[in-house]
């Protein structure tokens, strides 16, 4: 009799790992008022960025460094226009990063126009991320 309720226990174990280990990664969101502080996402997840920037006056946010690129890497990064249709309104930035493995992570962005004479650091991003 033990042994049938030690090897349904072993199989009920197993059924609580394989779960865990089957969720999906979640994602975790950030945006300028993040910048200075401390995020913790999970292995597997994704880190979603959203800076606000406005195209039409040439300034663009460029990734300056992400400390441990086998911790955190960028996935990608987009442009979303501005809905309300005025002339010359701001958009907003997308960036998406994911964890491979545990660590912490400095990433640290800059707002700029990028060519030569182009004003340089209008704005900074920084952010620490704690991977688990």
């Amino acid at each position: 009799m033990k042994a049938k309720w030690l090897i349904f226990g072993l199989v009920v174990v197993s059924l609580l790992v394989m779960t865990a280990c089957s969720l999906p990664a979640k994602q975790v969101s950030a945006n300028e008022s993040s910048s200075g502080k401390l995020v913790e996402i999970a292995v597997g997840s994704t880190l979603k960025i959203t800076l606000e920037s406005n195209a039409t006056t040439g300034y663009s946010w460029a990734l300056k460094e992400i400390s441990d690129t086998g911790i955190l890497q960028k996935t990608d990064n987009t442009y979303e226009a501005p809905t309300s249709g005025l002339i010359g309104a701001g958009g907003k930035e997308v960036w998406n990063f994911k964890a491979f493995k545990a660590g912490k992570v400095s990433l640290s962005m800059e707002y700029s126009q990028p060519w030569a004479g182009g004003q340089k650091g209008a704005k900074s991003f920084n952010l620490t991320v704690i991977v688990k």
